[in-house]
């Protein structure tokens, strides 16, 4: 019997990948889910999980948390600027519990990657190659569902702002990318970088003829400069620091740096990626 861990599960990709572990066979007698806060996780706990408390900051916690866990999927800490020292937890407390395998959820191509993003992801790349243990490396690109926050917006002004120019995206559900997580932790492979990205490659103006098509409502893409972009999202009061770091996504956009041509979502998932309108219209439909 294979024991498996999710860290943050109660979050969206984290709790995805829970019930993708389900999906895939796995019973979830044999799942752990490690969390923040136990009453968010009340229906992994109704669906037969082991539900686990610990905090990315509590190294103690995290390693009772992994207690009979063989393979961990190390979904990477929100707090941007956190992630380093937090991530040295997760690694040090699995090797104390004895985990197997670990996956991380990096960043697309993040040893090459110009966005700040990528920093913390490259540092924990190299946490995990010298932790000692097994790794795997899902090299997550974006989130369609990224793009879902702003389309209310562009719907009722009839513009989508972003500082992106020509460059393209090959965006892909979240759901999808839990689902390459659950499959490649299933796999039983203890090593490899997956590319992960989805089939279709969207410059904005596309993806903004894509929110138009499904709205019914004209929306055409408007470029900023970098700068001018960040003070568009600081507005929205997206704090200043974020907004920088969205506005930098965007400008590495431009130059390739969410585009790639790759079949390892495809692959692992067994199946094409789930295609961007689909997850557009379903996300408008919940609005």
């Amino acid at each position: 019997m294979i024991t498996y861990a999710v860290t943050g599960a109660t979050g969206g990709l984290g709790g995805s990948a829970v019930h993708a572990l389900i999906k895939r066979g796995v019973a979830a007698g044999d799942i752990v889910a490690v969390v923040r806060d136990q009453e968010k996780a009340r229906d992994l706990s109704a669906a037969g999980v082991s539900v686990r408390v610990a905090d990315y900051g509590d190294r103690t916690a995290l390693a009772e948390a992994f207690a009979g866990v063989d393979r961990l999927l190390l979904v990477s800490s929100p707090t941007v600027g956190q992630r380093v020292p937090q991530h040295t937890n997760v690694i040090e407390a699995a090797a104390t519990a004895g985990v197997g395998l670990i996956a991380y959820t990096s960043l697309l191509r993040a040893d090459s990657s110009p966005l700040a993003l990528a920093t913390e992801h490259v540092a924990t790349e190299k946490l995990l190659a010298d932790s000692g243990i097994p790794f795997l490396l899902l090299r997550n690109g974006w989130y369609t569902e990224n793009y879902l926050a702003s389309a209310p917006a562009a719907i009722a002004s009839g513009v989508l702002y972003g500082a992106a120019k020509d460059g393209k995206i090959a965006p892909a559900a979240r759901a999808d990318y839990a689902e390459a997580a659950a499959a490649a932790l299933i796999s039983g492979q203890t090593s490899g970088v997956f590319e992960l990205a989805g089939a279709e490659h969207l410059t904005y103006a596309e993806l903004a003829g894509v929110i138009a098509e499904i709205s019914r409502k004209p929306v055409r893409y408007q470029d900023l400069p970098e700068a001018d972009y960040a003070s568009a999202l600081a507005q929205t009061g997206i704090p200043g620091p974020m907004a920088e770091i969205l506005a930098d996504s965007d400008a590495g956009v431009a130059v390739g740096a969410l585009d790639a041509d790759t079949t390892d979502l495809a692959d692992l998932l067994g199946r094409p990626a789930t295609p961007v309108a689909e997850v557009v219209r379903a996300g408008l439909a919940a609005n």
